[in-house]
């Protein structure tokens, strides 16, 4: 099973806001980064305490003190041998995050994020991601690029500075084609690039992120990791997680999990339509049925731990934003959650592990 079928309702339900205040969704491509910019900078940033403290803590170049060696948590190459010889007991060194980061990003556009139920769709929720890491990670000398999975091809974009290079990022990926737009849209074909005859998978794009990504940052993987996830839960872990493994021996990797509520259980509407948005296959399903119902919210929740635990095999950090919940609040509880952990004593941290 490559992608589990979802409902597919006539359209997604939208919040009536009234025209005075329009949803994300409602409003035009330059409106929504304007709006995402917004919430970032005021809301997260102020939340956030900090431009430079970023959405991992981690290795830098800026001193910051020292503490106790952690056996098996900490590197031998860190060791403060000044401070281990004062005072008799193993410390290493604490640093602060490099002022000059590389962020990359590998962005999931294909026809399965296209789906949603609540004030944004899957895709448009993958946007509010990447603005919030764009903006947060916006300084002086800090790079983002990106490689965005679309259905007409895998679109790159070169790591650069600026806002300017950011809000172009943001505007291609609210402009991508769907799927459901009536045209075929693979017709333009990628970005600088050839007519592509198979939408690129999740490995492709990690794959070609490895190729590029020479140097030591942080990789930002949003998608819902669907692509090509088996029907076993015990069985072989899907292509893309060794390519992310590879990715997080160098990198801090960030895996932002997009999910949409009808994804994880079925209400009791009467007859429905299943699609499996990348191979278009429909099947009618009575929802009435609960022992049904029971099943699929089963099936569901087995796959989305099948997920979580090749995320964390892989060694990456788990995010999950979903499409009926408050982004920026699990966005603030994530970070200061991985700051607590990374600051906590050795005993509490495998206790929260």
């Amino acid at each position: 099973m490559t992608r589990r079928a979802v409902p597919a309702p006539p359209a997604p339900a939208r919040p009536d806001l009234g025209a005075a205040a329009p949803g994300l969704a409602d409003l035009a491509p330059d409106q929504r980064v304007r709006r995402l910019e917004l919430t970032v900078t005021r809301r997260l940033d102020g939340l956030l305490h900090g431009r430079y403290r970023g959405l991992l803590p981690g290795p830098g170049s800026e001193a910051a003190g020292s503490r106790e060696y952690r056996p098996g948590e900490d590197e031998v190459r860190r060791m403060d041998w000044a401070v281990t010889a004062r005072t008799t007991v193993p410390h290493v060194r604490e640093v602060d995050a490099d002022r000059e980061l590389t962020t990359w990003m590998v962005v999931d556009a294909s026809a399965s994020m296209e789906y949603g139920t609540a004030a944004l769709d899957k895709r448009e929720l993958a946007v509010a991601a990447v603005a919030c890491v764009g903006f947060l990670t916006a300084g002086v000398g800090n790079r983002l690029g990106a490689q965005v999975l679309a259905p007409d091809g895998l679109r790159r974009f070169p790591a650069r500075s600026g806002r300017t290079h950011l809000l172009g990022l943001l505007r291609a990926l609210l402009g991508a084609p769907r799927t459901d737009d009536g045209s075929d849209p693979r017709a333009a074909g990628p970005a600088g690039g050839a007519r592509a005859d198979t939408a690129p998978g999740l490995a492709d794009g990690l794959d070609g992120l490895h190729r590029v990504a020479t140097g030591r940052g942080l990789v930002v993987v949003v998608s819902d990791f669907l692509d090509e996830l088996p029907d076993d839960p015990d069985g072989p872990p899907p292509p893309w997680a060794a390519a992310l493994r590879r990715l997080a021996v160098r990198h801090q990797v960030l895996a932002v999990e997009v999910t949409d509520p009808r994804e994880l259980e079925l209400p009791d509407v009467g007859l429905i339509t299943l699609v499996d948005p990348e191979s278009g296959r429909h099947r009618e399903v009575w929802t009435g049925d609960p022992a049904l119902r029971e099943r699929f919210a089963r099936a569901a929740a087995e796959q989305r731990d099948q997920v979580r635990r090749t995320l964390r095999r892989a060694g990456a950090t788990h995010l999950e934003l979903r499409t009926d919940r408050d982004w920026c609040a699990d966005v603030v509880r994530h970070v200061h959650e991985q700051r607590r952990l990374a600051t906590a004593p050795a005993g509490a941290r495998g206790g929260a592990a």
